[in-house]
């Protein structure tokens, strides 16, 4: 993986929002794609390989315990395999956050070619040796972690050789706009000389559009049918066409990013410029020898004469012959 670059992506987090039906989990792949997503990612639990029985539930979603939540949902090998077929036939990336080794494994198994480390565990540096050891890319989440933290797991990947995408996050849900955090993801680029992103947990898309114009590489946004749908991240999701709104804008910022503009010249521009600029006219008429001062000009449209920047130039000048009111002046005018 030497050499690796992470292309642009913009990431539909699925999550566990399918609430353990194969055939929702199916149609949201679809509706990813559609909606413009070029990774759909789900979050891959193995109940007790990641919390015991009476773990506390997190304060916004308080309906179900944890563990009976993670077991109801989970896929079979089969089904995640199909899942993953799914998406890579519909021409988008495919992968989960692993949650524990036990996921890492099964990940391996199917065969993803890029790993999601979640927020909660930057720290947990046995899964992340798991993670190097497969040797390919990461996608690495910090929501909830210092830069010491940061700095003990991105130490871990560089050392194993693994590329590495750093992604800014607030673990709030939703997330307030002033908690974003749009300011770190310079410094993270700085810090580690790695690409950055941000996984977003606003309740709109400007964070993530901010993000990219910032030099995020990839976004990613929780999707879901509804926000009345059941489950821990449905609410926090973008629905359908906010969605497809975000990847029109995305992809509209990495345009421009790509497309740099010479402001020392304005050559295409020339006609335009012509209509819309001012040129230099007479206030009054003019008697032939008159010496021009200031309230003898105006300024007007089209801009195809003497151009309203070079005024103090013609201060002072004569008029070689009587001229009307409202004249566009011309070199030929003047002495």
């Amino acid at each position: 993986m030497t050499g690796f670059v992470f292309p642009r992506m913009l990431i539909a987090e699925i999550g566990s929002v399918h609430d353990g039906s194969f055939g929702n989990a199916r149609e949201l792949v679809k509706l990813a794609v559609d909606c413009g997503a070029d990774m759909v990612k789900f979050q891959m639990h193995v109940a007790e390989a990641e919390t015991l029985a009476d773990a506390p539930m997190p304060p916004y979603f308080k309906s179900e315990p944890r563990y009976d939540y993670f077991r109801r949902t989970a896929f079979s090998f089969e089904q995640w395999a199909d899942l993953k077929q799914l998406t890579e036939s519909l021409g988008a990336v495919f992968t989960a956050s692993a949650f524990s080794s036990a996921a890492v494994a099964i990940l391996e198994r199917l065969g993803v070619t890029m790993h999601k480390v979640p927020s909660g565990d930057v720290n947990n540096l046995p899964l992340l040796r798991d993670v190097a050891a497969t040797g390919k890319p990461v996608l690495l989440s910090s929501g909830m972690s210092t830069w010491a933290e940061i700095d003990g797991a991105m130490a871990l990947f560089r050392d194993a050789g693994s590329p590495v995408l750093l992604m800014q996050c607030a673990s709030a849900y939703p997330c307030p706009p002033e908690e974003v955090g749009l300011n770190v993801l310079a410094e993270m680029r700085v810090r580690y000389g790695c690409p950055v992103g941000l996984s977003d947990h606003t309740a709109g898309i400007s964070a993530a559009v901010a993000a990219v114009a910032l030099g995020a590489v990839a976004v990613e946004k929780h999707l879901a049918f509804s926000r009345l749908m059941y489950g821990s991240d449905a609410r926090h999701s973008l629905e359908p066409a906010e969605f497809r709104a975000l990847s029109r804008a995305v992809r509209e910022t990495w345009s421009m990013l790509d497309s740099p503009v010479d402001k020392g010249s304005c050559e295409k521009y020339s006609d335009m410029k012509r209509i819309f600029e001012k040129s230099i006219v007479t206030t009054v008429p003019l008697h032939e020898g008159v010496r021009l001062r200031e309230e003898h000009l105006d300024f007007r449209r089209p801009g195809d004469g003497i151009p309203a920047a070079l005024y103090r130039e013609i201060v002072g000048r004569k008029v070689r012959r009587a001229l009307p009111a409202g004249h566009k002046l011309s070199e030929a005018d003047l002495e």
